[in-house]
């Protein structure tokens, strides 16, 4: 309990500093103020009554403008496979105050086939404040200290859990709707409608029907796609204003992380040092493992957080392959330990290749290994690093083996042939390529090739001004370039006020977070989901080719593949979602 007491004082900022400030919204709030150009009350005084109407899912609607793009049908086609989910969305748009607004589903029907009510789910979709690429337009990275200097404006992303709202005058309400395809209903053409009311509104119905193709999509816990999206238990606690580590922090983590686990997450993230990444963002990262240096200057290591953490994470949550340790060399060459001698916290200053580094890693290192091996998850465990100097990663990895031959080692950072050999988990920049003999190699030991985007990437990316297709065709491209899966490292490293505000003080706009506070989900997390969907019906119809020698229908996803790579001299903004919609059609064949 002592010990248990000194991780908490090490985090307790994150805490107290939560019940410093006012409450963060949890239910009900309200979006900031759009100062951009809008269309004219002139322009919406043509609206003269609300109109409701398919949309795209791949257009984020302005909330002050009466919307374009929308389906000149009143009836949204849809297909998909059993066991998938898939998704539209619907536009409400009004001159004037409507009240009250509800939303209201019917099930879908095929003959006596029914896809029930609880199966469809709809949200209100919400407007965040959001900025810009760089001037150079070249990436989202560097300091943003200063709002006033990017371009900023409110953009369709929060899918909202409220279940009435208040559609304000002059404005679009843009309305997600996602269905779960059961497992085990028959093929077919299902129809259904979508209808929205209020007090001062007449019910207006929108109707709809997804044909269901004869094929199968496993359950999320099946998909052999390596998603590692870090999780922040820390923002969890700063926002639900909840002592880290309580009952209450672990309920408040439960809904976020099964979201996660439901969209196919492998990977846990621990942090095994404090700020291993320097504090970069709102809710830096405290250790989970306290390390206290006894009177007689032996070493003693309580892993009560970790193993809490973990076990949650597997047990309650369901994501249990593989479990990634931050980090053994962090942005700040500082490492902690609480002192028994003089009943302080302190510090030592030194790096890879010292001999203090090797003496205080090395000895953790190896009492790290028998309590893995005891817990049973050390054949899951890899020692992580982000991308650092050669020759630091080479120390580094020298310390990690003469603690235990046997540990895994992960890296997230650009590929070196130096290092590849001695890497179980390799993660390299999109615009990185592995050799593909190397990469054949490493899928033949059972080791993970991954590639990641992040602040760099103008496109493909996943900020809140990003277009809702780049997620999808991220995800495509993993099955396009032959990778395992994909790293990001932010689902919920949440800004200070992340439902109204996705701005930060470094890196373009919801670079930091991919899911909000309630937990509310968003058009990019939704997308990405599809995205990895799409992903696993890949791997099942190349298998599926193969074995029926079905070459005509592998040249042509080949082809259809072909596109989705980096350094083709075309504008993928313009023509991404056509991409994914061929895509789509050719994966929904019967």
């Amino acid at each position: 309990m002592k010990y248990l007491f000194i991780m908490l004082l090490l985090g307790w900022t994150v805490y107290a500093s939560a019940q410093q400030t006012k409450k963060y919204p949890l239910e009900q709030y309200e979006e900031l103020t759009d100062n951009k150009p809008h269309d004219s009350s002139k322009i919406w005084s043509q609206v003269v009554q609300p109109r409701f109407a398919w949309g795209s899912i791949d257009v984020r609607y302005p909330k002050k403008s009466v919307p374009k793009k929308l389906l000149h049908s009143t009836k949204q086609v849809l297909r998909g496979w059993k066991g998938e989910r898939v998704h539209a969305q619907a536009v409400l748009y009004t001159a004037n105050d409507l009240h009250q607004v509800q939303l209201e589903t019917s099930a879908l029907t095929n003959g006596n086939h029914t896809i029930p009510a609880t199966a469809i789910s709809t949200y209100f979709v919400r407007y965040v404040m959001t900025d810009e690429l760089n001037k150079d337009g070249k990436g989202g990275c560097g300091k943003r200290p200063f709002t006033t200097e990017w371009d900023s404006s409110l953009v369709a992303d929060v899918l909202d859990i409220t279940k009435q709202i208040e559609v304000k005058a002059c404005t679009t309400q843009p309305i997600w709707l996602k269905i779960r395809i059961p497992s085990d209903i028959k093929a077919g053409i299902y129809k259904g409608h979508l209808t929205v009311r209020g007090n001062n509104l007449s019910p207006q119905t929108l109707a709809y029907q997804i044909e269901i193709v004869d094929r199968l999509l496993p359950p999320p816990p099946q998909w052999t796609i390596h998603l590692d999206l870090w999780q922040n238990p820390y923002s969890v606690a700063r926002y639900h204003e909840v002592e880290l580590w309580s009952k209450a922090h672990f309920d408040a983590m439960r809904p976020i992380m099964k979201m996660l686990a439901d969209a196919g997450q492998k990977v846990i993230t621990t942090s095994i040092m404090h700020k291993p990444w320097a504090g970069q963002t709102q809710d830096h990262f405290d250790s989970m493992i306290t390390r206290i240096k006894k009177v007689d200057g032996s070493w003693f290591y309580d892993y009560a957080v970790f193993d809490k953490w973990v076990e949650f994470m597997m047990n309650e949550i369901g994501i249990r392959k593989q479990i990634n340790c931050y980090t053994i060399i962090p942005w700040n060459l500082q490492f902690d330990y609480y002192d028994e001698a003089t009943n302080r916290i302190l510090f030592i200053n030194t790096k890879p290749g010292d001999s203090a580094y090797n003496d205080y890693w090395g000895a953790f290192l190896k009492d790290f290994s028998k309590h893995l091996r005891k817990k049973g998850w050390f054949e899951k465990t890899t020692i992580a690093m982000d991308e650092r100097p050669m020759e630091a990663m080479q120390e580094a990895i020298s310390v990690i083996k003469q603690a235990d031959p046997a540990f895994k080692i992960s890296l997230a950072g650009k590929y070196h042939d130096e290092l590849e050999a001695d890497l179980y988990d390799l993660c390299i920049p999109y615009t990185y390529k592995f050799p593909d003999k190397v990469k054949a190699e490493r899928r033949r030991q059972g080791k993970v090739s991954t590639f990641y985007t992040c602040c760099k990437e103008a496109f493909p990316n996943t900020f809140t001004f990003s277009q809702p297709v780049e997620a999808t065709w991220t995800l495509i491209h993993t099955a396009a370039a032959d990778y395992d899966g994909y790293l990001r490292w932010s689902f919920n490293s949440w800004t200070e006020q992340p439902l109204q505000d996705s701005r930060f003080r470094s890196w373009a706009a919801g670079d930091c977070y991919s899911i909000y506070p309630g937990p509310r989900s968003s058009i990019r997390f939704e997308r990405l989901v599809e995205g990895v969907q799409a992903f696993e019906k890949i791997r099942i119809l190349k298998t599926e080719f193969c074995i029926k020698n079905a070459h005509k229908k592998q040249k042509q996803l080949e082809r259809l593949l072909s596109g989705f790579m980096p350094g083709k001299k075309v504008n993928y903004q313009k023509i991404a979602p056509q991409m994914v919609k061929e895509l789509h059609d050719f994966l929904n064949q019967r």
